[in-house]
This record gives structure tokens, C-alpha cells and sequence, in this order.
């Protein structure tokens, strides 16, 4: 990437030469030029669309189908990057992409179709919702069904035709409803099948052979995109099946990925369908608190998240499970080196506990106020930032003495907000003039002067203190 900015000038010529190359009559340098040209998929999409992405995205579609086996590899892996990179700029094309991706499916062989998988995955990532057209997932959803009916349960092609299906039930959403039932019983199948293979396994040694627990986990990867996708459409299906019992077994497993996997399923389920998650909070929670081990980050990550979710669900009634959890999650926000996304997930997960159970939690706040402000400074506005905010001053409201000493960083952290829903503004607004009324305004003034100026500024102009 060192050299980029020295190729820019050159792009513009360069281009056109690398897209022509892709003709070439031979294989050897159609297959080199699509991965050279992947390496500037970037800036491609930074120049208008008709000037190298159309003309590109129209070669490369033409390599994908191209006669020899090396090219599609190459072809189908810059396809790939280029989508991660151009996103929804490829939504006017869709049309056009399915058809070669479609007709791909009826030329490759096993190893490319692989790629394949991949590339279909990757482009319902890239443009989301806007796959949800009616004529669109006529074209893709018969040919991903019918490898789906064709594979048997212990063949490893699963594991990427799932991952895939993964992708697209989350960017079809309401549009997969007509394909979800067979494929949330498979993987509810799949998940059974390797949980009782593991026992037997695990009783006779001798005689069974231990399972491939890759198929358990990417089945419960594939449940979560369901439970994303479906919302709370997913609820019949949970309801007709055992799923919460195989995913208090999956949440035991000695293995982390497939616990990892398992916590993310049950948030998500708990935000698609609470009332089945319910009955099993009293179950649950205990083993959620012992996953909050920061040396397996995934797991520790997922599990942290799923007692966030849990906790906006169940409201007061968290009461009896705070305990379990809050020393761990403590413990973690202090930790030195703790990686970026699991000190803001600990953070808005302390924050949403303490918006349900601000009693429960708030003696603590001095404990974690520092580290919480300043991990959660840098992410966007959000539903979860939000949520996080708002137990922090309702704990605030209960125990104001936990932040006097770190007030700077509460100030700092809501000044982080671009536009706070206005009954979180007023939050925000009475603890700073309720601070300010009660160290007066002399001790504010010798206060604020610590501020950097550009705090300064936003809080003056924000909420006039």
C-alpha cells in the first residue's frame, strides 16, 4: 500500500490497459490481471462509476465465466474484493451480477463453486436490503436451494453454502421467509446430530469417532442470520423446536468457538423472540457469567453482549442476576490491554444493567466511571450507545458522589454525542448544571479551564454551562 499514492497519477491510464489485459488469449495473464486489478479496487470505487467501475465490473463478470478453472478462481476472488469495496454503488447493477453468478453455479466445479459461495455471501454483506426485490431472489434463491437439498449432512460444503445462506437470510430478511423453514430445521438437525455424536464420543471412546463440531457451529452462525433476518418472524419456528435445550448443552461445550457461536445465537434470539428465551433466563445467566473470561476475547465478547440484550429485555426483573455478573464485567473494563470492541461492549452492557437495575449497580460507579467514559467517547450514536448513556445517569441520579472525582470524563464522553434524542439531552443537561450548581460557579469556572478548548466549546454550546 506504500506505493498507492505513487501509482495514482497513473491510474487513469493504467486502468483501462489492466482491464484490457483481462481479454488477453492467455489464461496465465487474465488470471494475474484480476488479481492486480482487485489490489486497486479502492480507488475504482472512488472515481465516478462510469469511468473504471462499470467497465471493470462488466470484464470481471465476463472472467467469472471464462472456460478455464485458474481464471474463475481469480476472477471470483476480485470479485469478491471489489464488492467489499464499491458496497452499495453495485445496488444498479444487481441484476446483471446475479445472472452471471447464477449462471456460474451451473459451470464450476466443487473447488471454485467454493469461491462462489463467497463471492454471493459477500454481495448480500455489501448491499444489504436492497437484495429484497422480488425478481432478484427469483434468480438466486433456486439454484443456493438446490446444492442445499443435494448436499448431505456430513458433507464439509455445508460449511460454506451455510456461511453464505448466513449472509443472504440477513440481507433478504422478510424476502427469505419462504425458504427459512427448511433451512432453520436442518440446522437445528445438524446441531443435534454432532451434540449427540460428541456424547457418544465422549462415553465410548473406542468405539465412536469424535465429530466435526465446524458443522455445529456454522448451523448455529446460520440460526443467528435467521433470527437477525426474520425478526420476530423466527418465532414459530423456535417455538415448534428444541433449540433452547440444544443451545443450553451448545453454551456448555468445552470447545470456545462453539460457544462463542452459541452467545451470539442467544442474543440475537433474545432480541427476535424473548418469550422462549425467558423461561431459561434462571439457567442461563450463570453460565453467561462464568464465559466473562477475557482470554477467550470472541466468547467473552458475545457472551458480554447477549447479557446486555438480556438485560433491556427483562427490565427489573435482572435484579436476581446482577450479582453474577457485574464483578467479571468490572474486572474487564479495568483490565490494561483489553481489545477495542470488548471494552465498548463491557461498557454498553454495564451501562444497560445499570439502566434496569441503577440500585443493583450504581454503588460500583466509581469502580468503572473512568474506563467506561473513555471507551464509549469513540463509537457513533447508536440504539446501544444510547441505552448505555442512559443507565449511566440514571446511576448517576442514584450515587452522584461515584463521579465527582472522574467528572471531567463524563463531560468529555457527552460531549462525544452529535445529537442525543432530546429526553437524553435533558439527562445530560441536569447532572451538568446540577454539578455546576453544587460546586458553584467559581469552583465550575477553575473547573472548566482544565477543559481542552474544543470541549469547552460543545458543552457551552450544547447544554450553556
Amino acid at each position: 500500500l506504500c506505493c498507492m499514492q505513487g501509482m495514482v497519477p497513473y491510474l487513469p491510464e493504467l486502468l483501462p490497459h489492466l482491464i484490457a489485459c483481462l481479454c488477453d488469449k492467455k489464461a496465465l495473464v487474465r488470471s494475474i490481471a484480476c488479481w492486480t486489478l482487485s489490489r486497486y479496487a479502492h480507488w475504482v470505487v472512488s472515481q465516478p462509476p462510469d469511468s473504471h467501475l462499470k467497465p471493470l465490473m462488466t470484464e470481471l463478470l465476463k472472467r467469472i465465466l471464462d472456460g478455464n478453472k485458474r481464471v474463475q478462481e481469480a476472477a471470483c476472488s476480485a470479485f469478491a474484493t471489489l464488492e467489499e469495496e464499491a458496497c452499495t454503488e453495485l445496488v444498479p447493477y444487481l441484476s446483471f451480477i446475479l445472472d452471471t453468478l447464477v449462471f456460474a453455479f451451473g459451470k464450476y466445479q466443487h473447488k471454485n463453486l467454493l469461491i462462489l459461495y463467497d463471492a454471493i455471501g459477500t454481495l448480500a454483506d455489501s448491499v444489504g436490503h436492497h437484495l429484497n426485490q422480488p425478481e432478484y431472489i427469483q434468480k438466486l434463491m433456486p439454484p443456493l436451494i438446490a446444492k442445499w437439498n443435494e448436499l448431505k449432512d456430513e458433507d464439509k460444503d455445508l460449511f460454506p453454502l451455510l456461511e453464505c445462506l448466513s449472509s443472504v437470510a440477513t440481507a433478504l430478511q422478510s424476502g427469505f421467509l419462504p425458504y427459512c423453514e427448511p433451512v432453520y430445521q436442518r440446522c437445528v438437525t445438524l446441531v443435534q446430530k454432532t451434540l449427540a455424536q460428541a456424547m457418544m464420543y465422549n462415553q465410548h471412546p473406542d468405539q465412536y469417532e469424535a465429530p466435526d463440531k465446524d458443522f455445529m457451529i456454522v448451523a448455529l452462525d446460520l440460526l443467528s442470520g435467521l433470527a437477525e433476518g426474520l425478526g420476530g418472524s423466527v418465532d414459530q419456528l423456535v417455538a415448534r423446536s428444541n433449540i433452547m435445550t440444544l443451545l443450553f448443552q451448545c453454551m456448555q461445550d468445552p470447545m470456545p468457538e462453539v460457544r462463542q457461536s452459541s452467545f451470539a445465537l442467544l442474543g440475537d434470539l433474545t432480541k427476535a423472540c424473548f418469550p422462549h428465551v425467558k423461561p431459561c433466563i434462571a439457567e442461563f445467566m450463570p453460565i453467561l457469567g462464568l464465559n466473562l473470561n477475557p482470554e477467550f476475547i470472541s466468547v467473552c465478547n458475545n457472551a458480554t453482549w447477549a447479557i446486555g440484550e438480556i438485560a433491556m429485555q427483562m427490565g427489573a426483573d435482572m435484579q436476581p442476576y446482577v450479582g453474577l455478573v457485574l464483578n467479571n464485567l468490572v474486572e474487564i473494563i479495568n483490565r490494561p490491554n483489553t481489545p477495542k470492541t470488548l471494552l465498548e461492549n463491557t461498557a454498553i452492557t454495564i451501562g444497560r444493567l445499570g439502566y434496569v437495575c441503577p440500585q443493583e449497580v450504581s454503588p460500583m460507579l466509581q469502580q468503572f466511571i473512568r474506563p467506561w467514559c473513555t471507551s464509549l467517547r469513540n463509537i457513533r450514536d447508536n440504539e446501544e450507545k444510547d441505552s448505555a448513556f442512559r443507565g449511566i445517569c440514571m446511576m448517576i441520579g442514584v450515587n452522584p458522589a461515584g463521579v465527582v472525582q472522574d467528572f471531567i470524563f463524563f463531560c468529555d464522553a457527552v460531549a462525544s454525542w452529535v445529537s442525543p434524542k432530546d429526553d437524553l439531552r435533558d439527562m445530560f443537561y441536569k447532572i451538568l448544571h446540577g454539578f455546576k450548581d453544587q460546586v458553584g460557579e467559581e469552583n465550575w469556572q477553575q473547573f472548566s479551564e482544565q477543559f481542552p478548548p474544543l470541549l469547552k466549546e460543545r458543552l457551552s454550546a450544547c447544554y450553556g454551562v
